[in-house]
């Protein structure tokens, strides 16, 4: 599953007569968020610095709650600054912690303090890869090119720092801070352990619920036999959870996918029956045919609610989504590359999918790569041959589309053709009837249900078939198999570089953002 990530940032020096208050409120706030994601695993990434810190992971052992260790610098080097006490704890929660490592810098050492830049460095990486900070502080402000609490809470909700490469991801409206009051000194102010949510919590929330519902629907299984890697990376555990997330997320997709096609046929077939329901209310005076019209009607809201309390159509696009950056993460990741695909969605992938840019931060939340593997074969050549196999599949839908839609226009034409003859053969339109039939109406009605009928079903089939937008799937798996080729040239050229897999990664999460954007357009509703 996803884990919701909890990063940590306190003061070191706190007051002994406040600790009872502080470890209350701490271990009362992870309970809440524990309750509030039912389905997913609530992680701590913290620093483990003498003080808050340590406070905070102590109350996430408590609780088995597991720790990723997030340290600024070297164990050795790190472990001078703190006393014996601190010291013994540290090194215990480094021994029980899931992943410890060293942080990479994400900004450009300018000079200075060498040991301040790892420490801002590592508060950086805390608040970059979390969905919730939870900060011990004062509320007092932060210390410029230093990275105190308060600078802390400025990275989580105004993204005030400047990477190497690219922006800052986070900001109040995909990450809160739980302030949990922690006073310094004589400044008080309030009760210690008093709490304040800081950021967009509804916004936030709204992640936090996104994430445990896909939680909810990974566990109940799927396709475990499927995998993405050519090579099992059990020595990484990072990329091994995106590979089996990858395959949850995929498989996930296919179902939602599958539902959608399945409401969209119900609805077409139920606003056909409509139509022909009420042709022969009012042409045929068949009378009770209005019941009919009632039940297609009831029908087609039902299965209009069904597919609303499925999400179907919101799933099948938020799963597709996820799969595809969880594909460009783990292959970049297989490759050896430090390059995360959070930081090259673009600012509307990250407004409209901000649960799984945030999802993308906490997984990425662990030591670099440490292996280089070959991704020509397995990620460039397999999406070439992938996009052109789906060309193919949507040719023939497309062809099977106009098939379709031009019989049903021919026959409509037909019966155009002989309700014309008929009328001026029998039906007295210009001249005399040269042929006198008896009850002439009974004819006339007929023609007129069935030429309705046909109308209104060659209009349900097309609109069908445009919900599935295969013009514009055509043209962009064409494309993408245009660009899946060049790069397999250009990496055989010029060998696996960070700037050509970015460029790789980049073009995908493109593509993946245009095909959610026009298919939000093609919800299964009665404008079918």
């Amino acid at each position: 599953t996803i884990p919701v990530v909890v990063g940590v940032t306190a003061h070191r020096a706190l007051r002994e007569e406040d600790l009872p208050a502080l470890e209350s409120t701490v271990r009362a706030e992870l309970k809440k968020l524990a309750e509030r994601c039912p389905n997913s695993e609530l992680v701590m990434l913290t620093s483990l610095a003498e003080g808050g810190d340590l406070l905070c992971a102590d109350a996430a052992a408590e609780l088995g709650i597991p720790i990723i260790a997030a340290l600024p610098m070297e164990l050795e080097l790190y472990a001078k600054d703190f006393s014996r006490d601190a010291l013994r704890r540290l090194e215990a929660h480094c021994a029980a912690a899931r992943q410890v490592f060293v942080v990479p810098a994400v900004e450009q050492f300018d000079g200075g303090d060498e040991r301040d830049f790892c420490f801002r460095q590592a508060g950086i990486y805390v608040a970059g890869h979390s969905h919730v900070l939870l900060a011990l502080w004062d509320g007092g402000p932060g210390t410029p090119a230093a990275c105190g609490t308060a600078d802390a809470v400025d990275f989580a909700l105004r993204g005030a720092y400047s990477p190497a490469g690219g922006m800052a991801l986070r900001s109040s409206a995909n990450e809160t801070v739980i302030h949990v009051f922690t006073p310094r000194g004589e400044r008080t102010g309030e009760a210690a352990g008093t709490v304040h949510l800081l950021g967009d919590a509804e916004a936030v929330g709204e992640i936090l619920d996104r994430t445990d519902e896909f939680n909810r629907v990974a566990s109940q299984g799927g396709d475990t036999k499927r995998t993405l890697l050519p090579e099992r990376p059990e020595d990484d555990l990072l990329l091994a959870r995106m590979e089996r997330l990858y395959v949850s997320a995929a498989a996930s997709a296919r179902a939602n996918a599958a539902v959608y096609r399945r409401v969209l046929v119900l609805l077409a077939v139920a606003a056909t029956g409509l139509t022909l329901a009420f042709l022969l209310y009012d042409e045929a005076e068949a009378h009770w045919m209005i019941i009919l019209c009632g039940a297609m009607l009831a029908a087609a809201w039902l299965i209009q609610r069904y597919a609303a309390r499925l999400a179907c159509h919101r799933r099948y696009l938020d799963y597709r989504a996820l799969a595809e950056c969880l594909r460009v993460q783990a292959f970049l990741r297989y490759a050896g590359s430090g390059v995360t695909a959070a930081s090259l969605l673009s600012w509307t992938q990250q407004k409209e999918s901000a649960w799984i840019m945030a999802a993308l931060c906490a997984l990425t939340a662990g030591p670099d790569p440490e292996k280089s593997r070959e991704i020509r074969a397995c990620w460039v050549e397999d999406q070439r041959d992938y996009h052109r196999s789906a060309a193919g599949r949507d040719r023939r839908s497309l062809a099977t589309s106009e098939r379709v839609v031009r019989t049903a226009l021919v026959v409509s034409v037909v019966f155009y053709l002989s309700a014309l003859f008929f009328e001026f053969l029998c039906g007295g339109l210009i001249l005399a009837p040269r042929i006198h039939v008896a009850d002439v109406e009974i004819y006339r009605t007929v023609l007129k249900i069935v030429l309705g009928g046909i109308s209104a079903a060659t209009l349900f089939i097309s609109n069908y078939y445009g919900k599935l937008s295969l013009n514009r799937g055509l043209s962009d798996h064409v494309k993408m198999a245009d660009f899946y080729e060049k790069m397999s040239v250009q990496l055989q050229m010029r060998g696996q570089t960070d700037e050509l897999l970015t460029v790789l990664a980049r073009e995908e999460l493109i593509e993946n953002g245009n095909w959610c954007s026009y298919q939000q357009d093609n919800t299964p509703d009665f404008s079918l």
